[in-house]
């Protein structure tokens, strides 16, 4: 028997244990996996060539311990299978008790794999002239490779069922680490004086190494620092732990820098990096270009770290301390009012964006109020979300009485949402947050689809309809191809462009208006009119109507209420009528309630009215129900 190709494994582990041990590392449950694989695999390939060695000097040494150490070689490699097994299930079970509870099955399995291998007989098989052992065969060879082949059968029925769980790049790089193994068993099977089984295992720890456990991967080249990555899982084994643990964010922003010279800033950076990375009992990341987060292991002594952080920096660097850099803080002291990593990171996000105090102060302190009005938002765009994958988001039609024409000539689509519950949900609790994150495009969106649905069904004009009128968020408005997709939808519906009218807000006309103004020249030419909605609101200002190329302007319900409680509301409301009829506009009159608004409102020339005199906005089927018993009170 030759141990080259053995030498040759060894050495390259050897190389990897190398660059492993001299790069700086956390303690990820995963790496510890790895490392009891690395040495699990070491163990087998240095027993094999200690085996071949024992074989081959067996008349010396004795037979039975030649034998005990050919089994001993077979007994390491149960020692790798249940370690791969043991390293695919650190993803599977977070928690060491979920994790130990399910290994312990296989420890039996593995100890009764141990005792038949040395129980059961161990034969050699001999060159033709009788005088070379080429392989082991036998009873105890059986054994092992059986209960190996339950061990990797568990392995790829757990990355098919638990696919979700586990990280994608371990599922591949095992898979890989072990189709080498099986097909290094094969070829030493067929050709049986090619041992390269332990070889191939050490190629399968060289995949594993360089593409998830190499340590340099968790670091940020540019600093040295732990990165995001690394922080991700960190802070995931903590929580998983169910340990608590301070957490320390240091922000770069704009202006921290603004004392120092811009020749030394990048001295002063790397000043720093080199202090963050020396703190004696805190572990610091890079998460982005301008966020550290310095995490304590123990809560009780970061109120201390964090203080003398804080100093540190109020004392200066650079040259004689000269240069003084001014970071703004975000401290949470203890992690556990949190439930997991992603609401963490979240959590950061949502008060560097919203909370007020924290804008107007250098260092905020995160409690639980905090916390809760995170997870409250946190909770509606997740409603959201669902609303929109399950087709939960449904549009209300309130009507709109035309003074002149005397019946409903329009209605304004209203978006609305259900719970799982299939409860609505008023709009008040989740259009903010739909804007903010953004979300608000794709809600639109639908609405504006839903819309064009509704018209294609139920042709306008039957029931004496002109048109729709559909909102626009401020989002919406800044939004540079919201024309274009727009029109995309009409065309796909077939729905002619005069039915559509789109209203903005007196903000969206403040916001990014040349995008706006660009969207609305599109639209026109294609036959989409405007309105301008809620005036009366906020900034109001004739200037938007002279500048907004509008057809209609909308009183925003509290400014019709104003006019019937506030005698000076009165004068500046009629003022606005007047020079808004001057301008060859249309007025609708929002929140009319009573008979009496009606009238006032009718005699003041106002040409639409919208509110719940006539209706409160209503589903689709009810709306086309009411607009049908409107007709027929008409036809009679």
């Amino acid at each position: 028997m030759h141990i080259q190709i053995q030498c040759c494994g060894v050495v390259l582990m050897l190389v990897l244990f190398y660059f492993y041990v001299r790069q700086k590392r956390i303690a990820l449950e995963t790496q510890k996996a790895f490392l009891v694989v690395f040495w699990a695999s070491f163990l087998c390939i240095a027993f094999d060539i200690f085996s071949i060695i024992v074989i081959e000097y067996r008349h010396v040494l004795s037979e039975p311990f030649a034998k005990f150490i050919a089994k001993t070689y077979l007994i390491t490699l149960l020692g790798v299978a249940i370690s791969a097994l043991g390293y695919m299930c650190v993803d599977i079970y977070a928690k060491r008790d979920e994790y130990w509870r399910d290994m312990r099955k296989y420890l039996v399995l593995e100890v009764l794999g141990v005792i038949g291998t040395y129980a059961a007989p161990l034969y050699y098989n001999y060159s033709p002239d009788g005088t070379e052992v080429l392989y082991t065969y036998g009873p105890s060879v059986y054994v092992t490779y059986g209960v190996a082949l339950i061990f990797f059968v568990r392995i790829f029925y757990l990355m098919k069922k638990e696919k979700a769980r586990i990280n994608p790049r371990r599922r591949e790089a095992v898979c890989i680490w072990l189709v080498a193994w099986i097909v290094a068993s094969q070829i030493q099977f067929m050709y049986t004086n090619v041992l390269i089984v332990g070889y191939a295992g050490s190629i399968g720890i060289m995949v594993l190494y360089l593409k998830l456990e190499n340590p340099e991967t968790n670091l940020d080249r540019s600093t040295g620092l732990f990165n995001s990555g690394a922080l991700y899982q960190y802070m995931k084994q903590l929580f998983a732990k169910e340990k608590d643990f301070a957490v320390l964010v240091i922000l770069f922003e704009n202006n921290a820098y603004q004392n120092v010279q811009l020749e030394k800033r990048d001295l002063v950076r790397m000043e720093i990096v080199e202090y963050l990375l020396k703190l004696p009992d805190a572990l610091a990341f890079k998460n982005a270009e301008d966020e550290y987060f310095v995490l304590f292991a123990e809560p009780e002594t970061a109120e201390a770290g964090v203080a003398e952080i804080r100093r540190r920096f109020q004392a200066g660097w650079g040259d004689g301390n000269a240069s003084l850099v001014h970071p703004r803080w975000l401290y949470l002291p203890h992690a556990d009012v949190v439930d997991q990593t992603e609401n963490l990171l979240y959590l950061v996000r949502y008060i560097r964006q919203e909370e007020k105090e924290f804008s107007e102060n250098d260092f905020f302190r995160i409690e639980k109020d905090s916390v809760d009005k995170m997870y409250r938002k946190r909770e509606v765009e997740q409603l959201i979300i669902d609303a929109i994958e399950n087709d939960r988001v449904e549009v209300f039609y309130q009507p709109i009485y035309s003074t002149s024409e005397q019946h409903i000539t329009s209605a304004e689509a209203l978006v609305r949402i259900r719970d799982r519950e299939n409860k609505i949900v008023p709009p008040g609790v989740f259009i903010d947050t739909a804007e903010e994150s953004g979300m608000i495009l794709k809600l639109g969106e639908l609405v504006f689809e839903k819309v064009c649905g509704f018209i294609r069904k139920h042709p306008l004009e039957q029931y004496g309809m002109h048109y729709i009128e559909v909102n626009l968020s401020v989002v919406q408005c800044a939004y540079e191809n919201l024309a274009q997709d727009y029109i995309n939808i009409m065309e796909r519906y077939g729905v002619d462009p005069r039915y559509i009218n789109l209203e903005i807000t007196e903000s969206a006309s403040t916001n990014a208006k040349k995008t706006l103004l660009g969207n609305m020249e599109n639209l026109m030419e294609y036959g989409v009119h405007f309105s301008l909605d809620d005036f009366g609101t906020g900034q109001s200002n004739l200037n938007y109507i002279v500048d907004m190329p509008v057809d209609i302007v909308k009183f925003d319900r509290s400014m019709t209420n104003s006019y019937f409680e506030n005698g000076k509301a009165k004068y500046v409301m009629e003022a606005a009528i007047h020079m808004i009829h001057g301008m060859n506009l249309e007025i609708v009159s929002e929140g009319i309630e009573t008979k009496e608004q009606y009238q006032t409102m009718e005699d003041l020339g106002i040409s639409h009215i919208q509110g719940y005199y006539f209706s409160k906005p209503l589903p689709e089927d009810e709306f086309i129900a009411y607009l049908e018993s409107k007709k027929a009170e008409q036809g009679a």
